[in-house]
């Protein structure tokens, strides 16, 4: 039996939500030490680590990887969180580990250097131009097309993603993309903060991969489900572990060809792609985890564990990537009706709850000012059901019944306590 000084150390940079992150702490820690670099005294991830160390910041790079030195015996770094994955790269670089380049975690990270990429190896996208005003938006939309997608240039979970009409549709929403910010600050070269991309259509998904020596081996296929048009928010997702497109030629190649392209060679990855008539096109590549709990939903439907897999790949380890068990998981996420609500109770009442419904959580707390999107997106969220079964089907049936489960008594609300959920179909514009 391995000790616990026998297990690999690992340096995990920030923690993220407990809701949404601490199922990974949780199975690292079974294999690995871990030591948390964080800006406050840990508390709820105290349980799983081997130590920790409070650092000013965990967006600066160059000054963890300066306090990274007074560790002894570092075998991987790994952030899953999409605002510090450059930082942490700087971390890994100082140690002469895995997924230790700045320059290729940046090209992630910012994506018009993603399209640029893609471009020049011929990987098959939307067309995209990156812009500053008003007046170079709508030149480029006039050479991508109407209907057209403005996306912010580096923020993740579909933030500030919305698809315009014609002109006079991106007259009125081009603040709304341009303005969108994340918690964290993301400044990039040439000041151009807004892309405006080709609208294709067709079945959006993601792809959560192991990535070694630049051999790509995709572990969970999530079938994503956008609601709130025009605008994009992700409001859950299906995991089948026997999707045909984990053996899909078309999507393997694409997959592989991307990787290579933006010169990712270890660690993980979340990529996005729109599956249209001709073809899988590349939407996004996170050099991370999936948020949304896409990995949680793989781990429930394959039985492959997405921590140890990461934390492994970190460390330059072979991961364990046979799956164990063939299920269907399917998340759903939960949202106010009105702007600005002012939550005084939320529950899910047991009783009403479907036995494929495999766990339910409020992530809010009375006295939580909340809103719909597009002002909540992400943060507007109320709970989240996950569910089981043999089929989407089943898994939609189970979540729709967690949805009327659902108690939400608003102290404030100028409508229904809860919004009805959008048209739960993965087909969406993107």
């Amino acid at each position: 039996m391995t000790t616990m000084e026998e297990r690999p150390l690992l340096l995990v940079i920030a923690t993220g939500m407990q809701v949404y992150r601490e199922y990974l702490f949780r199975s690292i820690s079974t294999r690995f030490r871990i030591h948390l670099f964080h800006v406050a005294e840990p508390t709820w991830e105290r349980q799983y680590l081997s130590g920790w160390t409070v650092v000013p910041s965990t967006l600066d790079g160059p000054a963890m990887a300066r306090a990274v030195r007074a560790l002894d015996g570092v075998g991987g770094v790994l952030c899953w969180d999409e605002g510090r994955i450059h930082a942490a790269s700087y971390v890994a670089e100082a140690l002469g580990l895995r997924n230790g380049d700045p320059a290729v975690v940046w090209r992630l990270r910012d994506k018009a250097q993603t399209r640029a990429a893609l471009d020049a190896a011929g990987v098959p996208q939307p067309r995209s131009v990156p812009v500053r005003t008003l007046e170079q938006a709508l030149a480029a939309a006039e050479r991508v097309g109407y209907p057209a997608v403005l996306k912010p240039r580096g923020l993740g979970a579909s933030l500030g993603v919305v698809k315009v009409r014609d002109a006079a549709d991106l007259r009125d929403r081009f603040a709304f993309t341009r303005d969108t910010k994340a918690p964290d600050p993301v400044v990039y070269a040439g000041d151009e903060p807004v892309l405006v991309e080709q609208c294709v259509t067709g079945e959006e998904i993601s792809v959560d991969s192991v990535v070694q020596d630049g051999k790509v081996i995709p572990l969970f296929v999530a079938r994503k489900v956008v609601g709130y048009p025009p605008y994009a928010e992700e409001i859950g997702h299906y995991v089948d572990a026997a999707d045909p497109l984990l053996t899909d030629p078309d999507l393997l190649q694409t997959l592989q060809d991307t990787h290579a392209a933006l010169g990712f060679q270890d660690g993980w990855t979340h990529s996005e792609f729109m599956l249209t008539g001709t073809g899988p096109q590349v939407i996004e590549v996170n050099g991370r985890l999936g948020g949304d709990m896409i990995p949680y939903l793989g781990m429930l439907a394959t039985g492959v564990d997405p921590g140890l897999a990461a934390a492994a790949a970190a460390c330059g380890l072979p991961p364990e990537v046979t799956a164990g068990r063939a299920e269907v998981t399917g998340i759903r996420f939960f949202y106010v009706a009105e702007d600005d609500t002012v939550i005084g109770s939320a529950a899910f009442e047991e009783s009403s709850l479907p036995a494929r419904i495999e766990q339910t959580t409020v992530v809010v707390t009375p006295g939580a000012v909340v809103s719909p999107p597009p002002k909540g997106t992400v943060w507007g969220r109320v709970a989240f059901a996950i569910a089981g079964g043999g089929s989407i089907e089943e898994c939609r049936a189970a979540l729709d019944a967690a949805g009327d489960a659902l108690r939400l008594t608003p102290l404030q609300a100028a409508g229904p306590a809860v919004s009805p959920a959008p048209d739960d179909t993965p087909v969406t514009p993107r």
